[in-house]
C-alpha cells in the first residue's frame, strides 16, 4: 500500500515538474546545443531526486562508467534507466526506435541532444545513416548507448538481441561495454507502482571490436543478463 501511495505522489510531482523543464529546454535548444545537454542532465537529476525522496529508490553503480567513445549496451527492464542514463553519462548519444522522435516537443529536443532514431524496417540505408551520425558523435568524444533488446523485459527474462545490434557493433568498430541491471524488480514494466530499494547497474568487462556476429551476440547477451541469474 505504501508503494502505491508513493507512486501516486510521484506521478504528478515528476511529470508536473518536468513540464517547465521541457519548455525551458526547447527555448534553450533554439540557441545552444551545450545548453541542451545541460538541460537534459538537469531533467535526469530531477527525476532521480524525485525517485530518491518520494519513492525511496537509489542507484548503485558497480564498475566504472567512462565518458569516452565507447559502445555501451544496456539491459532494458524499465523506463527508469532511459532517463537516468542522462545523469550517469555526460551527453551520451542514444540509439533508439525512431518513434520516440515524434513525441511532441520532447522528440525535437531529444534529437537536438543527440538521440538517433533508427528505423527497424529501413534496411541498409537507414543503418548507414545512423552509423554516419554515430561516428560524428564519436569524433566529438561522446559515448554511444543502445538498448539492444529493443524493448523492456520483465526481470528474469532474456529476450534475444535485435538483429541490427551486431551490425552497429561491426560498423562502429568501437570497444563495447555491456551493462547489466535489475530495475525491473523495483520499477516493473506493467504497473505504475514502483517499490523502494536499490537499482544496480553492473558494468561488465570491455569487449574488443572485431568479433564475429555470433560471438559478440552471445557474449553481450550473457553479460547484460548476469543480474538475472
Amino acid at each position: 500500500m505504501l508503494a502505491k501511495v508513493r507512486s501516486l505522489l510521484f506521478i504528478p510531482l515528476f511529470y508536473g515538474g518536468s513540464t517547465p523543464i521541457i519548455i525551458l529546454s526547447f527555448i534553450v535548444a533554439l540557441f545552444s546545443v551545450p545548453g541542451t545537454h545541460y538541460m537534459a542532465q538537469l531533467w535526469s537529476r530531477y527525476h532521480y531526486l524525485c525517485a530518491r525522496i518520494i519513492l525511496g529508490i537509489r542507484v548503485e553503480i558497480k564498475g566504472e562508467i567512462r565518458n569516452e567513445p565507447l559502445l555501451y549496451v544496456f539491459k532494458h527492464e524499465s523506463m527508469f534507466e532511459t532517463i537516468d542514463l542522462l545523469r550517469i553519462f555526460d551527453k551520451p548519444v542514444v540509439i533508439a526506435k525512431k518513434e520516440l522522435l515524434v513525441i511532441p516537443l520532447w522528440g525535437w529536443i531529444a534529437k537536438k541532444h543527440g538521440l538517433l532514431g533508427i528505423d527497424r524496417n529501413g534496411g541498409g540505408a537507414a543503418m548507414r545513416q545512423i552509423i554516419k551520425q554515430a561516428k560524428k558523435a564519436v569524433a566529438e568524444g561522446r559515448p554511444i548507448v543502445i538498448f539492444a533488446e529493443g524493448s523492456r523485459a520483465h526481470h528474469g527474462e532474456r529476450p534475444e538481441l535485435q538483429t541490427g545490434f551486431a551490425g552497429i557493433y561491426k560498423l562502429m568498430g568501437l570497444p563495447l561495454v555491456p551493462v547489466a541491471l535489475d530495475s525491473g524488480i523495483i520499477s516493473p514494466r506493467d504497473t505504475f507502482v514502483q517499490k523502494s530499494g536499490v537499482i544496480t547497474y553492473a558494468v561488465q568487462d570491455e569487449i574488443e571490436p572485431g568479433l564475429d556476429r555470433d560471438d559478440i551476440r552471445d557474449r553481450v547477451h550473457a553479460a547484460i543478463n548476469v543480474l538475472n541469474d
